[in-house]
């Protein structure tokens, strides 16, 4: 027993400095570690005060229009005025087309209508060149019936001419491609070659545009014959 007394004094004060290195190591590592989360602090602050594209990402973005509203404001007053420009030109160029596409419906609109009604006028022609000149022979009935189909042709005629469509009678003219159709040739030495010096039928216009050309015969220089 008093053997185990002595050996418990003699461990009592190793373990009391073996409890005492604990703790000076514990204290130890806390300071360590202390230390590196202080370093650390400080090496992430000089990292983004050094470079600004270390910054977190939630950080407000330097645009222009935080910058300079007023610059912002400027670029889009222009463009709203470029926009508008544009739209007030396209609205005056529809306008101008709408107007040229109605004046050439109220010019030529017509030009189907009187294309087949000219058929019907030719053929009235030719019952009026048909109609005798004397006419002292003729009772009134057939007197009155001739009157009427001069009168008819003449009335036709006027209502053609107050819509622009005018006849091409092109006898003793130089021939003309765009008005004139050449059917025949006739050799002569009384005109210069390529007149037309006969009118099969006559031609019509609708004011500057063709409706049908008149069918002519033209001249030609005469053979010589040794």
């Amino acid at each position: 027993m008093a053997d185990e007394k002595i050996n418990d004094a003699e461990d009592a004060p190793v373990n009391e400095g073996m409890a005492k290195d604990n703790m000076a190591n514990d204290d130890a590592t806390k300071a360590n570690h202390d230390g590196a989360e202080s370093s650390a602090s400080v090496t992430a602050e000089d990292a983004v005060s050094s470079n600004p594209a270390n910054a977190p990402s939630n950080a407000p973005a330097n645009t222009m229009d935080n910058l300079d509203p007023i610059t912002a404001l400027e670029a889009e007053r222009d463009t709203l005025k470029d926009q508008a420009l544009r739209a007030m030109a396209e609205a005056e160029n529809t306008r101008r087309r709408t107007e040229r596409e109605l004046s050439q419906a109220r010019k030529y609109g017509h030009a189907g209508f009187a294309r087949d009604l000219l058929a019907v006028v030719d053929n009235l022609k030719r019952a009026v060149d048909a109609l005798p000149e004397d006419r002292s022979s003729l009772d009134d009935t057939m007197t009155n019936l001739v009157v009427g189909v001069e009168m008819i042709h003449q009335e036709i005629t006027s209502v053609l001419d107050r819509h622009g469509i005018t006849k091409i009678d092109p006898m003793g003219e130089k021939f003309d491609y765009d008005k004139h159709q050449a059917m025949f040739e006739i050799p002569t030495d009384e005109v210069e070659p390529g007149m037309v010096v006969q009118v099969a039928q006559t031609g019509w216009m609708l004011h500057d545009r063709l409706l049908t050309p008149a069918m002519v015969g033209v001249s030609k220089a005469k053979e010589n014959k040794d």
